[in-house]
């Protein structure tokens, strides 16, 4: 079991990677789902340009790479104890954190909702930076 698991687009990563440090600083733990990179054959690539070639696989559903990132981030997913959602997210980030509130995780918001939508009342605490996150736990 983890303290927590960040969910965010990849091509936020180093903001991301950020946070997770700090969260670990602080003697937490957090799983980190860019341990994988979205471009296997470039790991140390720019994420932007990761994210545009794997946005090119023809057929995702039955890429065995994709399918491991899958099944890892969802154990992620499960495993911890509270999700922060770091805004702003695409589409899959929001499919989590509906998988996360079935599962009964404790949700947490980081950055300034774009619209209001009455499906963010379930995140439990909203921050509107990584510094204000921090300075609670």
């Amino acid at each position: 079991m983890t303290n927590y698991t960040v969910l965010a687009k990849y091509r936020n990563k180093e903001q991301v990677e950020f946070l997770i440090g700090k969260i670990r600083d602080k003697g937490y733990s957090c799983y980190n789902f860019c341990d994988k990179p979205a471009d296997p054959d470039n790991p140390s690539g720019d994420p932007a340009d990761q994210m545009q070639v794997f946005e090119s696989v023809s057929d995702f559903y039955n890429n065995k790479y994709y399918k491991d990132i899958f099944e890892t981030d969802l154990t992620g997913l499960k495993n911890a104890e509270k999700v922060i959602v770091f805004l702003p997210a695409g589409n899959a980030v929001h499919i989590e954190a509906g998988i996360a509130y079935g599962l009964g995780k404790k949700l947490i918001l980081i950055g300034e909702v774009e619209k209001p939508e009455t499906l963010y009342l379930i995140f439990e605490e909203r921050y509107g930076t990584i510094e204000e996150f921090l300075d609670t736990i």
